[in-house]
């Protein structure tokens, strides 16, 4: 089962125009105990975008760790992976 262990209050917006103001960090124990972490971005009107796995920790405070210190250049970037990911292919 997956837990939110990060949340912060910051504006981005995809290739579209659209605006996300909210990103939140989930983290997923694995088989064998490791812990997944990936990254969703909300918009004010409750769209979101969320990317496959982004980091693969030691345990769920690890996951936390690695979420504090994500830099706005990386989170756009994220965006960036989560939109295209949302996108169909074709």
């Amino acid at each position: 089962m997956s837990e939110m262990v990060y949340e912060r209050a910051i504006a981005f917006a995809d290739e579209d125009g659209r605006r996300f103001d909210l990103v939140r960090v989930y983290a997923e124990e694995q088989p064998g105990g490791t812990w997944q972490g990936w990254i969703e971005f909300r918009s004010a009107e409750g769209e979101s975008r969320t990317t496959e796995r982004e980091t693969t920790q030691s345990n769920r405070e690890g996951v936390t760790y690695w979420a504090t210190g994500l830099e706005p250049i990386f989170l756009e970037g994220a965006l960036r992976r989560a939109s295209t990911a949302a996108r169909p292919r074709g």
